[in-house]
């Protein structure tokens, strides 16, 4: 169960959050609290046709992190590794967009880095880490845009009052104790993921963000097939927050007939259990824009 929810968990790897970067000459808050540049010591590349082998600790733009000790392996195709790099997340169609003009190996062939880092770095210092090797390796240059984009706004279904399943964590269980065996998920400043009765599936954070949220929705739901925008927190809630939600499978929801369907989809649980809804709308979302990119030669 252990290992089928850290899988599931790396399904949401790039889950992320709109990048704080809105041209190329502004740099994020998060990368200069990380120290503003750095590398891997020693760093292999080469592109994996076998099975895929999970990585040192979760791709993913939230901050639950374990430490490798100084040893880093990962094994995604490239867009993974960028969203990662600059702490972003990006939909389908996102993704499509800013490789269009690419060959099919920039989104398709996966490539295993096997690095060596400084010990005790951080989940923000291996980000660093990971830009430096993607512009000596991959030839990667970028910056960013910020572009208006059509949109879904979380907002409250009841103003001011969340649903039942979401809840203040300072009313949850404390991150700095052990959880019962009961408590989901375990870990905290992260999303987990699992299968539960009846062929259901369960997913939430404790201690996270409502911005957090959101990119767990947007994730969920585009996967499910139930929507194709990028999802933006305007609840109006602030702090950190304790949830769960029960639904179908997003694989199942896009074959579910709907006379034979044993719960919710993942719209029906947010809004039921979280009371949480999803309105149209326009934002100015910051994307990057790929200057120059070329295929690695391994070693």
């Amino acid at each position: 169960m252990k290992t089928l929810s850290f899988l599931l968990l790396c399904l949401l790897v790039c889950s992320g959050v709109l990048p704080a970067q809105n041209s190329a000459k502004s740099v994020p808050d998060w990368q200069k609290a990380a120290g503003g540049a750095m590398s891997f010591e020693v760093a292999s590349i080469h592109e994996d046709k076998e099975a895929f082998k999970p990585p040192s600790f979760a791709l993913s733009a939230d901050e639950w992190f374990h430490d490798p000790n100084g040893r880093f392996h990962a094994d995604f195709a490239l867009p993974i590794y960028i969203q990662f790099a600059y702490k972003i997340w990006l939909t389908g169609e996102e993704t499509r967009a800013i490789f269009a003009k690419y060959p099919d190996w920039v989104r398709s062939t996966r490539f295993s880095i096997e690095a060596t880092a400084p010990l005790h770095a951080t989940k923000d210092q291996y980000r660093l880490m990971m830009q430096a090797l993607l512009a000596e390796r991959f030839g990667l240059k970028l910056h960013f845009e910020g572009k208006e984009a059509p949109v879904l706004a979380m907002v409250l279904v009841n103003p001011g009052t969340p649903g039942p399943k979401l809840i203040p964590h300072e009313k949850g269980p404390p991150c700095d104790q052990a959880p019962k065996p009961e408590v989901f998920p375990w870990e905290c400043y992260t999303q987990g993921a699992r299968p539960t009765k009846d062929g259901l599936f369960e997913a939430g954070s404790r201690a996270g963000s409502m911005s957090l949220l959101a990119l767990l929705v947007g994730n969920l739901a585009e996967n499910s097939g139930e929507v194709g925008r990028r999802v933006v927190d305007q609840t109006g809630l602030i702090g950190l927050w304790d949830y769960t939600i029960e639904a179908m499978p997003p694989s199942k929801v896009r074959s579910q007939d709907a006379a034979t369907a044993n719960g919710p989809t993942m719209l029906e649980a947010i809004r039921d259990q979280l009371g949480i809804k999803l309105k149209p709308t326009r934002a100015v979302v910051a994307l990057p824009v790929i200057d120059a990119l070329t295929r690695p030669t391994e070693n």
